[in-house]
């Protein structure tokens, strides 16, 4: 698995003209999954990313976590995030899981970070042309693959 985990002000997803779910302070996630992603990287993830500490404390210091501060969290699938790009100019997506393998881990995760942060999570809708919309904070931006956990 693959995510792009942005620190936001505000997100949010619309769909067909229509807000599906937003945000205030939290955690904008772009999800990527692949075939060979099962419940090891599905739990490695969910735990990282509700700990990873880059809110910041009353001195300003990266200190807390999305849990810490009670913050939004906005999961949005993204097949792209497995674009090779070794040959020519045209993208492959062929580590992309299908939508029959990357739905139900996708939605696994999802649980998952609900239960491991005790926060609500919103999402988006698989396979939707989605329009995301951020407010980039600091700006901080994190990339992590659960299969680079070393």
């Amino acid at each position: 698995m693959r995510a792009v985990i942005q620190r936001v002000s505000q997100a949010s997803v619309t769909i067909e003209g229509v807000v599906k779910s937003a945000i205030g302070p939290g955690l904008l996630i772009l999800l990527g999954v692949e075939d060979a992603d099962g419940p090891d990287d599905i739990e490695w993830l969910a735990k990282k990313i509700a700990q990873l500490r880059i809110f910041g404390d009353e001195n300003g210091l990266m200190n807390l976590s999305v849990q810490d501060i009670n913050g939004g969290l906005l999961v949005v699938s993204q097949f792209t995030l497995h674009a090779s790009t070794k040959k020519g100019n045209r993208p492959s997506f062929i580590r992309a899981a299908r939508p029959e393998v990357a739905i139900p881990i996708y939605e696994k995760f999802v649980a998952s970070l609900r239960e491991t942060s005790g926060l609500e999570v919103l999402t988006g809708e698989f396979g939707a042309d989605m329009k995301i919309a951020l407010l980039n904070d600091g700006p901080v931006t994190i990339v992590m693959d659960s299969k680079a956990k070393e």
